[in-house]
């Protein structure tokens, strides 16, 4: 019989299952967090965990906080069982699991009042985000904050009751200055390029629409750390908490899977003072520009390589998509021609090790991603993480033959059905206009590079646009299959 996790039941445990070797009764509060997800409670959590297992910086304990729906849930669950959680590392040959127990509270979802005065309390020093790369009010067309979106407009309009994580932030920002308050360090954990810049300009923003000189004193007061996070950690389902209950002996309402590796390369400024991550492994650099491309292009975009192909060829895991030869010939081949040349140096760093290092992580057959949740979301990601390789491979001359196979394929799975003629769900924010483009494509391929939110000047190059259009025609005509295997044929 397993047993359910909470705090009295820890001595309880089985001996293989590590627990937190600290008094969870010592910690306090310091970071207020957004975003309780799996990612999370995978990464940051788990090295602010082992920091205090060593006695280290038990006044930096989290607070969870949350505006989205599903927040309610994730509170209610973790609520249930005193905010602890059990993290499975997962390898091709051995799995471990430890309870970690960094989360001391979770302020009631949706009680924007009660998040801002916990933000307004001194003892938060930090408030860290993890709300996709979506959620930061970015105009895909230029890059920059959207002052005009209506959730935008809205909180600016009604300061005192946000509705939004970045009102929120405002609004607590607002009250620290009123009180002669020192402000809290706003650290974004989103696989964003510059995600301290993107959230910078997104409360700044906000607040110049509020009151200009709130903007200027967060602008002169507040930091705002750029980092690069990296952890493959999939969502939960009842295989996970299965596999926990069956090989571990613990009952945990939502466990979380994820690889051995992880890495966190972070800035370090802060406004009021940071817990000594360094203890645990996390890399402060003064700059994270390079870490964090390399990560984008070569990780993220890598995703994306085999995602839509996989998609399409109704493959289910991450690392079943890895076994298929064409895929993972399909990703090494753009990878190496591609997306690594497009990758400056990054300091003590071999590229070309580091890709095989992603290879084999993507080939982990323990961890259980799926490919679905790869190809969630590509009006996000695809910004992000494949056009802009693209748009610098072009500047350089070189060819994108593979990068436009990419994308043609994110196109070919946005039409809604597989190569087999299988369904397939709504899988993005835009699924219903991404649908309606791709359709229109499969007749006229410059419909689908005419989005000019996702692809701008770049959806107009000559060279792209040929690329483009010859894969989409072929996918059509041939399959994924046999287009991908023209294209490893072709040298």
């Amino acid at each position: 019989m397993p047993t359910r996790l909470c705090i009295e039941n820890l001595k309880d445990l089985p001996d293989d299952v590590s627990v937190p070797a600290y008094d969870r009764a010592q910690l306090s509060a310091g970071i207020l967090h957004f975003g309780v997800g799996n990612f999370h409670r995978a990464h940051q959590a788990v090295y602010l965990d082992a920091l205090f297992n060593k006695g280290l910086g038990r006044d930096w304990a989290l607070v969870g906080a949350g505006v989205m729906p599903g927040d309610a849930k994730a509170r209610d669950v973790l609520a249930a069982q005193d905010y602890l959680t059990t993290v499975v590392e997962q390898e091709a040959g051995a799995s471990t699991a430890r309870v970690t127990g960094p989360m001391i509270d979770f302020v009631e979802p949706g009680d924007a009042q009660a998040i801002i005065a916990r933000l307004a309390d001194p003892e938060i020093r930090i408030a860290s985000l993890t709300i996709t790369e979506g959620g930061y009010f970015i105009d895909p067309a230029t890059d920059k904050f959207d002052p005009g979106h209506p959730q935008i407009v809205a909180d600016a309009a009604s300061p005192d009751t946000p509705k939004t994580v970045f009102g929120i932030l405002v609004a607590g920002l607002s009250a620290r200055r009123a009180a002669g308050q020192e402000p809290f360090t706003i650290m974004s954990c989103d696989n964003i390029p510059h995600n301290g810049v993107v959230a910078r300009n997104t409360v700044v923003g906000l607040a110049r629409l509020v009151d200009p000189e709130l903007a200027d004193w967060i602008s002169a007061n507040v930091a705002f750390p750029n980092g690069m996070v990296d952890r493959i950690t999939p969502a939960t389902s009842d295989r996970e908490r299965s596999i926990l209950e069956q090989d571990f002996g613990v009952q945990d309402g939502w466990p979380v899977f994820c690889e051995n590796f992880t890495q966190w390369v972070l800035e370090d400024n802060f406004t009021c003072g940071r817990p000594p991550l360094e203890e645990v492994g996390v890399q402060f650099v003064p700059d994270v520009s390079p870490y964090e491309l390399m990560k984008i292009r070569i990780l993220n975009g890598g995703h994306a390589i085999i995602a839509y192909p996989a998609g399409l060829m109704d493959i289910h895991f991450v690392h079943e998509a890895m076994e298929h030869p064409l895929i993972r010939a399909f990703l090494e081949k753009v990878e190496r021609e591609e997306v690594i040349p497009s990758v400056p140096p990054v300091p003590d760093t071999d590229l070309g090790e580091y890709y095989q290092l992603i290879e084999t992580r993507f080939a982990n057959p323990k961890i259980g991603d799926t490919v679905r949740r790869l190809c969630l979301d590509g009006s996000n990601r695809q910004p992000k993480f494949i056009v802009p390789t693209i748009t610098d491979r072009l500047a350089a001359g070189g060819s994108v033959d593979g990068l436009a196979l990419e994308s043609a394929l994110w196109c070919r799975y946005c039409f809604g059905t597989t190569d087999s003629g299988a369904q397939i769900a709504p899988n993005d924010p835009s699924w219903d206009r991404l649908k309606t483009v791709a359709q229109a494509a499969k007749d006229n391929p410059a419909e689908w590079l005419a989005m000019e939110d996702i692809y701008g000047d770049t959806g107009r190059n000559p060279n792209f646009v040929d690329a483009f259009t010859k894969a989409l025609n072929a996918l059509w005509k041939d399959g994924t299959a046999a287009v991908l295997t023209r294209y490893l044929d072709a040298g």
